[in-house]
């Protein structure tokens, strides 16, 4: 304890770090339901943390990243830093990114990916999940919280593979849409032979040469049987994807339970700031408790 000169007791004004274990990444390769193997990456949270805002040790915040990325993308590894401030952070490669087994269905089966990697959250020994998904991830956070329900009402799935609290970010509301140049060249690349080996070779992405059959749940049709789980839509308003007629879809279909953020941004992660993801961060502290 120190005084100043008229022998007053002088506070310290810096802020106390309290140290936790290291940040040490666990790097692994999941099983999913249909034997895919899934390149998975766990994030703990920080070495050292502001201690007015210390991360929620029990909440793992499950990343689904957009169609090509991956766990190594550095746009991804932005994202996941981001979270890291607010608790631990599990991402993974959906199939047919980055070093994952399997081939893209873009968006139908890469629901048991993410299913695999919540499950594997909850067994690291978090009591609380949030999944938060971009673009393509942004639809399979959707598909996913349908499907895998807390109360076992979903389509059979793993056993603890459900969410507490879903973010989709920049997802479509239905399926096979062309509606702007985009999205019309993603059709290019997932439907013509030419384009999947762009896909393959310039975009580390192998994707699957057949149609969806059956088609699978669209998001719009996943967000009615998401509540009373919360659910938070975001959108930019200059998105080149996805015009607003596709997050104003979801909320709409969604009712009371979920709220709909429209941004001043593009489009998924490249497009979401450090600012929009803090407040994302906050919102599934809260939400997801």
């Amino acid at each position: 304890m120190s005084r100043d000169s008229a022998g007053r007791v002088v506070r310290s004004t810096v802020r106390p770090h309290v140290e936790t274990h290291r940040r040490v990444p666990i790097r692994t390769f999941l099983r999913t339901a249909d034997g895919v193997t899934i390149d998975s990456v766990y994030d703990p949270p920080p070495f050292v943390y502001d201690a007015s805002r210390p991360p929620a040790r029990d909440l793992v915040f499950v990343i689904a990243h957009g169609f090509t990325g991956d766990v190594d993308r550095p746009h991804v590894r932005r994202v996941v830093e981001a979270f890291t401030q607010y608790g631990a952070v599990v991402t993974f490669s959906f199939r047919g990114h980055g070093a994952s087994g399997g081939r893209s269905t873009v968006g139908d089966r890469e629901v048991l990916d993410l299913a695999a990697a919540v499950a594997w959250a909850r067994e690291l020994g978090h009591a609380r999940v949030a999944t938060i998904g971009f673009s393509m991830g942004g639809s399979v956070v959707l598909r996913h919280a349908a499907l895998h329900r807390p109360d076992g009402s979903g389509r059979a799935g793993r056993t603890g593979a459900y969410t507490d609290a879903v973010v989709s970010v920049s997802a479509p509301a239905r399926w096979y849409y062309r509606g702007t140049a985009p999205m019309r060249r993603v059709h290019w690349l997932v439907t013509r032979p030419a384009g999947r080996l762009v896909g393959r070779y310039g975009f580390r992405t192998r994707i699957h040469d057949r149609d969806w059959d059956p088609v699978p749940l669209s998001p719009v049709e996943a967000v009615p049987r998401i509540a009373p789980t919360p659910l938070l839509i975001v959108h930019g308003d200059r998105d080149g994807y996805f015009p607003l007629d596709h997050p104003r879809m979801l909320a709409a279909a969604a009712g009371d339970h979920a709220e709909l953020w429209i941004e001043p941004m593009g489009h998924a992660e490249h497009a979401a700031g450090d600012e929009l993801l803090g407040r994302i961060g906050d919102w599934a502290v809260t939400a997801g408790g």
